[in-house]
């Protein structure tokens, strides 16, 4: 169980994330196209998952702008933004923004995915949507950076995924 607080006021997730080195839980999310996905769909390409409470709030749509605008530029890294949105909200907020590069990822069918990575919120008025976090992984998904963003209402540290991804 890992501490982080919102506005100040300390929540707890039910785990933490997954060690730097370790293979990547793989998962099954939803896409825009409510098709089920997994790591398997991204072979060969490093991914930095961009895990958010919610694309309607002010600091996920800011985190989700800089990646997007990373990776316009690399083509051989894919932004994966997973949160509790469904599918349809978050091509909504993605195309009202123009933001074509990331991919959006749902947890609407399960818990399994915030469960693996430590990032499913226990307790405050958050319980049961994930925490704010960061997990890039190389082309094979192993684990090269991780960041439970200790303050929800926060940024994650941009400059530390970029000098994970290389």
């Amino acid at each position: 169980m890992a501490k982080i607080t919102l506005q100040g006021n300390e929540i707890n997730t039910n785990g933490n994330l997954p060690e730097i080195g370790a293979p990547a839980p793989d998962f099954v999310l939803v896409d825009k196209d409510l098709g089920n996905v997994s790591l398997s769909a991204f072979p060969g390409k490093k991914k930095i998952l961009s895990i958010v409470p919610s694309l309607d709030t002010p600091v996920c749509a800011i985190s989700t702008k800089k990646f997007n605008d990373y990776a316009k530029e690399h083509d051989d890294t894919v932004v994966l933004i997973v949160a509790a949105d469904l599918p349809f909200a978050m091509s909504r907020f993605c195309g009202a923004e123009s933001l074509e590069d990331v991919k959006t990822l749902s947890v609407m069918r399960s818990q399994d995915f915030s469960k693996d990575y430590g990032v499913l919120i226990e307790d405050g008025p958050l319980a049961g949507i994930t925490a704010r976090a960061v997990v890039v992984l190389d082309q094979d998904n192993a684990v090269l950076h991780t960041e439970l963003v200790s303050e929800i209402a926060h940024e994650p540290d941009y400059e530390a995924v970029l000098q994970a991804i290389g």
